[in-house]
């Protein structure tokens, strides 16, 4: 039986020289970029990495023009590569809309691009098809990973946390900041690791598209075996899971025509006009599947899963029992769905991490607007989908902040 790769490894990265520019030069991730945002980014600086992450050609072809771009970045002196192998280890400081500060540490390392089969990169979240093709062509053009996917691991006894606290203790050799986000790198030589590179199974928090585009590219291209990748330990107190709360814009869906169907799974409680609706949903115990529904004219509801509701026909549309039995799928069934379907008019559902924004258009008058606000899915909950080879409702976690592109990138060749 052939023995397989190491799972983690050590790359020569390969990062912009002007570090006193960095700010200038790094991005979110492309899948949360905006086209205005991207005309934004590409106007800081004209070796923003966006100019090679989201490329634009008039007339062209824009994946072959980012690969022009990026030679003549390293002809120019632009990009250096190191020397020689190292794991880059990246800290990042922010707030939560609670306005709680805190500090998440990961390190920057090069993953075996092997597809799910072996279980050593475990997905919570189902793809398609139009931004793998995208991601293919521009990894065929450049034949480098522009950025990295985003992984937790286990780390039951706690080695890698550790080993990054003490590194980050260090001053960083890089400092940057992105959208209210301090970061620190700090580059990490040796053999073997002074950090322990984790084994598997790793999880997939951010990067399943990128994921999935490097593994279809290391069957055509046996050289290409690998992939950048950002690791956070889960037991790193830095690592945050926030809700997607959902916005239904259409006329006819307050929530208040729903109760009725509503009282037959859930308790139903009004709030009192202007009451907290976070604080409300937060004191629902946490065995508890449990929503807030905000409306037009004050109609404004905490719903608490009954412990004896009829969840029977989940199990028509969703086959895993592990999927079944989170809050988000719950809720997406018997709440969000029951709001599209209550009207006959054009339908629009939405997405938003920011909880002011849901709430603020719930009562800011807009009668075609209804919030739904959630409570965050659990690391553990993501690691059991995996596990059980399922997959979450579509934006069922939202980690934060988002891994900056342009940090270190890391060629194929």
């Amino acid at each position: 039986m052939a023995t397989q790769p190491a799972l983690v490894a050590p790359f020569r990265g390969e990062r912009y020289r002007a570090t006193e520019r960095l700010p200038r030069l790094i991005a979110p991730p492309y899948d949360v970029i905006a086209a205005d945002q991207r005309a934004a980014f590409a106007a800081r600086d004209e070796h923003n990495i966006v100019h090679v992450m989201l490329p634009e050609a008039a007339g062209g072809d824009k994946y072959r023009h980012a690969a022009q771009l990026l030679a003549a970045w390293r002809a120019a002196g632009v990009l250096e590569r190191d020397a020689g192998p190292a794991i880059y280890v990246m800290a990042q400081t922010f707030t939560l809309p609670t306005g709680e500060r805190r500090t998440r540490s990961g390190l920057f390392a090069a993953v075996a691009a092997e597809g799910y089969g072996p279980r050593r990169i475990r997905p919570h979240e189902r793809t398609h098809r139009a931004p793998k093709a995208d991601r293919l062509a521009l990894l065929r053009a450049t034949r480098t990973n522009l950025e990295s996917i985003f992984l937790i691991a286990p780390d039951a006894d706690g080695g890698l946390a550790a080993a990054l606290t003490t590194i980050t203790a260090a001053p960083a050799a890089v400092t940057a900041e992105l959208d209210g986000v301090s970061i620190a790198l700090w580059v990490v030589r040796g053999d073997p690791s002074p950090v322990p590179l984790p084994p598997s199974p790793l999880y997939i928090a951010d990067g399943h598209h990128r994921f999935e585009t490097a593994s279809a590219f290391a069957a055509e291209s046996p050289g290409a075996d690998r992939l950048l990748a950002f690791i956070v330990s889960a037991r790193d107190p830095g690592l945050a899971v926030l809700p997607t709360h959902r916005i239904i814009f259409g006329a006819g869906r307050g929530p208040g025509r729903l109760l009725a169907q509503w009282r037959e799974r859930f308790e139903v409680e009004s709030l009192e006009p202007g009451s907290d609706p976070l604080a409300r949903l937060a004191a629902v115990a946490p065995d508890r599947t449990a929503c807030v529904v905000l409306g037009p004219a004050g109609q404004e509801y905490l719903l608490t899963l009954k412990a004896d509701a009829d969840l029977a026909p989940l199990a028509t549309t969703e086959p895993n029992a592990t999927v079944r039995a989170l809050d988000i799928t719950r809720i997406e069934h018997f709440v969000v769905r029951e709001i599209i379907g209550a009207g006959e008019s054009t339908v629009t559902l939405d997405y938003t991490a920011d909880p002011a924004k849901a709430t603020g258009i719930a009562r800011g008058g807009r009668s075609a607007g209804v919030a739904v606000l959630l409570r965050p899915s659990r690391l553990e909950q993501v690691f059991a989908v995996a596990d059980a080879g399922g997959v979450m409702p579509p934006k069922s976690t939202y980690f934060v902040p988002k891994v900056p592109s342009g940090m270190v990138l890391r060629p194929l060749d």
